[in-house]
């Protein structure tokens, strides 16, 4: 077996090629994935009252929803969740798709009018001087009372339900020992946060793997089917069905 490492553009790509057995996704991804892929119950990246931010120079002046139309706003990708939560939120605007790790530079140098922060940038752009227009995960809970599910790990429908069973059990008691081992898993988080102090990369952990990253829960299953409907209905994703896999069996596919 081997770990690969990418950013979630890139995975969003080759699960669209059915190139990989198990995969991070983003969940807005996972609508165009559902024919070949399941969702492990666990692993989950949700934000609770929290997600993707939309920044720029300036402040949105108290309408940051007139503040969108029409702009040019940095995304980090055509099939992440950050972009179809916006797209929800506000559907009049220019995307100009913009590595996640170069999104703050291009709104400093003035090349888009605002930026889609997903990552680390949600934390750290106050320091580079950019100010908040909204914060997805907030206006979702205002919207649903859900939190907002961002990513996910899919895994090939065609390996079969015993085996995806049992990656499912495994990826959950490896999840269970880094939450029971948190100092451990920070240590080794470090190796992989660009340039984060520990304080930062902390903060940032804490925010997405908790509770629900151990398993979505009811609510956080609610929470994807409630975002994927909301997509088909506006028609930025297709109809279709999504599928978990829990430790003991598979959940009935439910319409969305």
């Amino acid at each position: 077996h081997v770990h690969e490492l990418a950013d979630i553009r890139r995975l969003n790509e080759r699960a669209l090629k059915v190139e990989l057995a198990v995969t991070a996704v983003s969940i807005h991804a996972y609508a165009h994935l559902a024919g070949s892929y399941a969702l492990l119950s666990h692993g989950a990246a949700m934000g609770d009252r929290y997600g993707p931010r939309v920044v720029a120079r300036a402040g949105a002046g108290g309408d940051p929803r007139a503040a969108v139309r029409g702009r040019r706003v940095a995304v980090p990708g055509p099939l992440t969740t950050a972009y179809l939560a916006l797209r929800l939120y506000e559907p009049d605007f220019e995307p100009v798709m913009t590595p996640f790790d170069r999104i703050e530079d291009a709104v400093l140098a003035g090349e888009v009018d605002a930026g889609l922060l997903i990552h680390e940038g949600q934390l750290t752009y106050a320091r580079r001087g950019l100010h908040l227009w909204v914060d997805l995960g907030e206006w979702w809970h205002g919207e649903t009372g859900l939190p907002l599910p961002l990513g996910g790990n899919a895994i090939r429908r065609a390996l079969g339900p015993e085996l995806m069973v049992t990656v499912s059990r495994d990826l959950r008691a490896s999840i269970a020992y880094g939450l029971a081992h948190r100092d451990d898993a920070l240590r080794y988080a470090l190796s992989f946060a660009r340039g984060l102090d520990r304080s930062t990369t902390d903060e940032f952990v804490g925010m997405y793997v908790n509770q629900l990253t151990l398993d979505y829960g009811e609510r956080g299953r609610r929470a994807v089917r409630a975002l994927l409907e909301r997509g088909a209905k506006a028609g930025l994703v297709p109809p279709g069905e999504v599928t978990f896999v829990d430790d003991g069996a598979t959940q009935q596919p439910a319409r969305c």
